[in-house]
């Protein structure tokens, strides 16, 4: 079986200041198989594929080619080419622009005396030989995503790679078209490539692949053959829960019981966006806190976004308080008393160059309108107020928020929702990245505000949290609803076995 192994790393250890982001990780790729990589979010993946690839250079450990007790030395993606190794992106890397020719041979054509009727016939005998559904003369552009993929594929295997490397390939890709890429995997399978296959998507790593390599915290957690490997131990070992935990966590949230005829504070039908999520139903009732849960990548932040107007929506009806309104864009889910702290805080929540009083007061001025300004008198009376209320470690209100810690930035966000006077506050990861106090702090506020009658949807990575802080639970796999917890199903087991798809 030795002499099978195509691509060997051991003892890879690679760290960043005040962070070590691999561990003695050890990785085996085989010819002839797909293997998936797989953990959640800081597991360690995209740094293991950047050391291999050359995109970082390790601390520590070697790696191996084709059975070579010498090791290789990669410090570049060009090295990691010369030795056999290549990557395609999720974000697809090729110029739209050129014939389909021209990206499968760009960087390797030898200046202008380049024959381009033996290039396109190159091209058109590789595409034949994939089964590809394009033309060498065809503009790139107009093929679907899939077909890039797979073009990106075919330049990869024609420039004689051991080891393909797909980061995340089917994400953007419907159902018909994850199963025309498969169909390329299988081939390049039987055709003696090994295959790293990095995905979040449960189905389709049990559908392909024949090994599964699990990451977390930097660590090898294991690697496992896929039949001896149910699902449901494989949400086990990405979430690091032993599965007789059945232990109850609930702390202060008492259990939601709904009362017959109660009218949601929001409902949603049918909703969908162009992110890619099936089309869900949804409901919260006055005073309830209630979460989506699954693993990273399952549709999890895509459903509040859709709720909020954050992606284009694409279908369904919205009605809060019985009544049918309509959000098509954030500023109509504001108007309509709903708020959103977003999963990615520097991107899309902090305004690094205004204060903490600025980030403040800037939802609620845009509901007022910028016409109508807040003088400054009550915006240092605002800002004091929830800087005192959230506990916000900061020298002033005046002080830069870029100069916070991440924890107190999250604070200064979530004064900025409150601020509005919400009926309806979604949290997407409200505690990530944050201080044990801060999050306590957090949690604590969030079961205020409920009891108090407002209704909240609290988003995590940490399961523990979740249990902790909802009643109950909409569980996501594979960017769609398969399962609502709530009582005495709530508890990490049955959590797991549902993401699962309710293995034993």
């Amino acid at each position: 079986m030795k002499d099978n192994i195509v691509l060997q790393m051991k003892n890879i250890h690679k760290s960043f200041p005040g962070v070590r982001a691999l561990q003695g990780v050890d990785f085996t790729l085989r010819k002839g198989e797909v293997h998936a990589l797989m953990g959640e979010n800081g597991a360690g993946k995209s740094t293991l594929i950047k050391v291999l690839t050359g995109v970082y250079s390790k601390d520590e450990g070697d790696i191996f080619m084709e059975g070579n007790q010498n090791p290789v030395s990669i410090h570049s993606p060009q090295d990691a080419q010369k030795v056999g190794i290549s990557t395609v992106y999720q974000e697809i890397t090729l110029c739209p622009n050129l014939s389909v020719a021209e990206n499968m041979f760009i960087g390797r054509t030898s200046g202008m005396g380049q024959n381009w009727k033996k290039v396109n016939a190159d091209t058109e005998k590789i595409l034949k030989s994939l089964d590809i559904p394009a033309t060498a003369t065809q503009q790139l552009e107009t093929c679907s995503l899939a077909v890039q993929q797979m073009i990106a594929i075919a330049r990869a295997v024609d420039m004689d790679c051991k080891v393909l490397i797909l980061d995340e390939p089917t994400s953007s890709l419907d159902e018909q078209e994850v199963e025309k890429l498969f169909k390329l995997m299988r081939d390049l399978r039987s055709r003696g490539v090994g295959i790293v296959f990095v995905t979040h998507f449960l189905d389709q790593v049990y559908e392909i692949c024949d090994r599964i390599t699990v990451m977390r915290d930097g660590q090898l957690v294991g690697e496992f053959e896929i039949e001896k490997l149910p699902r449901v131990q494989l949400v086990s070992k990405m979430l690091g829960k032993e599965l007789d935990d059945m232990s109850d966590i609930k702390g202060e949230q008492k259990a939601y019981e709904r009362k017959a005829g109660t009218v949601p504070v929001l409902e949603a039908k049918g909703r969908v966006s162009d992110a890619g999520i099936k089309p869900f139903d949804f409901h919260i009732d006055k005073g309830e806190v209630n979460g989506f849960t699954g693993l990273l990548g399952s549709g999890r932040s895509e459903c509040v976004r859709a709720i909020f107007g954050a992606d284009r929506v694409t279908g369904g009806t919205v009605s809060m308080n019985g009544k049918p309104v309509k959000i098509h864009k954030p500023l109509d889910a504001m108007k309509n008393g709903i708020a959103y702290l977003p999963e990615d805080r520097k991107g899309d929540g902090i305004v690094g160059d205004l204060s903490v009083r600025e980030n403040i007061i800037l939802a609620q001025q845009v509901l007022r309108g910028f016409f109508k300004p807040f003088s400054k008198a009550k915006q240092y009376e605002i800002a004091d107020e929830y800087i005192k209320l959230l506990s916000i470690k900061t020298a002033s209100a005046d002080t830069p928020i870029k100069s916070l810690s991440g924890g107190n930035q999250q604070k200064v966000i979530l004064a900025r929702w409150l601020f509005t006077h919400p009926e309806y506050l979604i949290l997407d990861e409200p505690t990530r990245g944050i201080d044990v106090g801060t999050k306590v702090d957090i949690q604590k506020l969030v079961l205020k505000l409920a009891s108090e009658g407002m209704s909240v949807t609290f988003i995590s990575s940490e399961l523990d949290e979740m249990l902790r802080t909802c009643s109950r639970l909409v569980v996501m796999r594979d960017r769609k609803v398969v399962g609502e917890l709530s009582g005495g199903d709530l508890n990490q087991s049955k959590v797991m076995s549902t993401i699962a798809g309710g293995d034993k």
